[in-house]
């Protein structure tokens, strides 16, 4: 069989559907798509020396890195110029596509920033796919770092609050939404209608009121447990949803700071096959430990001590500092699953919540986005279109 130009990977194993596959990878250099693993004769072939292909991860939730945050919002130009740093940066943590995060700021500034960030290609760095919005319909009981003054009822229409139409999802993918809102079910049923994902967080929620949201459309849960009501064993509110018949995705940020161990454990094992890790990563991602300033969402100054953030002064924490990949480590080494059960959680289950059909998984005719790891987890290399895009030095 022959298929224009192609690379065979050998002496590797596959991540596929959370386990470690010994096989060859097949990927035509023409199309940049993977290819079936048979039937093959010729063409360049690489020797992986034992090394594990995974998909590329997926990042979910980021809200910037490298001193940029995707609320600093110039103009349009400088804005771009700083998205492709983010998505240059990425690549070298082996992610390979990511949503940026836009915290709670105001309706003008949601309608500036915004169209910046319409999904596209990045040259050698991870593929803009869209924007997440968390917020600005959030309860200010759980508020987190986000400034409560500029939240929204659920009924200002989302046209008002976005523009782009306002349900608008060639660029808006997801939002997060807080439940008991007067009229939130409303609310998530237009958004999801018109093809935006809406996950439930920042919000005090009983589970019954989450449970109504999810029937409204909802199908996730934004970090899972912070930003939360807890886990009560009478009142489980929304972290009690995991395991509801609604059966609803759920992200939660495994960092050793936003949540113990054995509770990011606990969540994991729940419901393996919907769990999707994220780092919430801020600007201050990938910089020197130190006191930095706020910006359009922290008011105040900010403190840094390796991957934790605070608002100095306080113990709340801002958001991540860690890697997709120390994520995937962490819970490897916390719940001793394997190296495939992990990327799962970045990869094919973050593609199935945002329906994606293109990536996500190591099958024919998807787009050849994967990384090289090692059995601990570590990122070797990353491959865009099966063209490699960064190696470990």
């Amino acid at each position: 069989m022959s298929d224009g130009w192609f690379t065979t990977f050998l002496n590797c194993r596959l991540c596929v559907d959370g386990q470690l596959v010994r096989d060859q990878f097949v990927v035509s250099d023409d199309s940049g798509l993977i290819l079936p693993r048979t039937g093959y004769i010729g063409g360049e072939a690489v020797d992986l020396e034992d090394a594990i292909i995974a998909p590329g991860f997926l990042e979910l939730q980021t809200n910037g890195v490298l001193g940029f945050h995707f609320t600093h919002f110039k103009d349009e130009q400088t804005y771009a110029a700083e998205v492709d740093k983010v998505s240059k940066f990425l690549a070298t943590q082996g992610v390979t596509g990511f949503w940026g995060t836009v915290p709670t700021v105001s309706s003008d500034e949601f309608k500036q920033i915004l169209p910046c960030l319409t999904p596209r290609s990045i040259d050698s760095g991870a593929t803009l796919l869209g924007a997440h919005a968390e917020g600005p319909y959030l309860h200010p009981s759980k508020k987190g770092a986000h400034n409560s003054s500029l939240f929204l009822p659920a009924t200002h229409p989302p046209a008002s609050t976005y523009g782009l139409s306002g349900t608008d999802s060639s660029t808006l993918k997801l939002v997060t939404i807080a439940p008991e809102l007067d009229s939130s079910p409303q609310l998530i049923s237009t958004l999801a209608k018109h093809g935006t994902r809406v996950s439930l967080g920042h919000s005090s929620s009983s589970y019954s009121t989450g449970q109504a949201a999810l029937r409204a459309g909802a199908t996730a849960l934004t970090h899972t447990l912070n930003a939360m009501a807890p886990l009560h064993h009478r009142d489980p509110g929304l972290a009690g949803l995991i395991t509801c018949p609604e059966r609803p995705y759920y992200s939660l940020i495994p960092d050793g700071h936003h949540l113990h161990p054995s509770v990011a454990t606990l969540l994991f094992r729940a419901a393996p096959d919907r769990a999707m890790f994220i780092t919430d990563s801020i600007e201050l991602a990938g910089l020197e430990d130190g006191v930095y300033p706020g910006h359009a969402q922290i008011p105040g100054k900010q403190r840094k001590v390796g991957s934790r953030v605070v608002i100095d002064g306080t113990e709340t924490l801002v958001g991540g500092c860690a890697s997709l990949a120390e994520c995937v480590r962490n819970v490897m080494g916390w719940s001793g699953c394997g190296v495939a059960e992990a990327v799962r959680c970045v990869t094919a289950n973050i593609a199935d919540f945002m329906g994606l059909k293109d990536r996500g998984r190591l099958e024919a005719g998807m787009r050849a986005d994967f990384v090289v790891l090692d059995d601990e987890g570590y990122v070797l290399q990353t491959w865009m279109a099966g063209r490699k895009v960064w190696e470990k030095k």
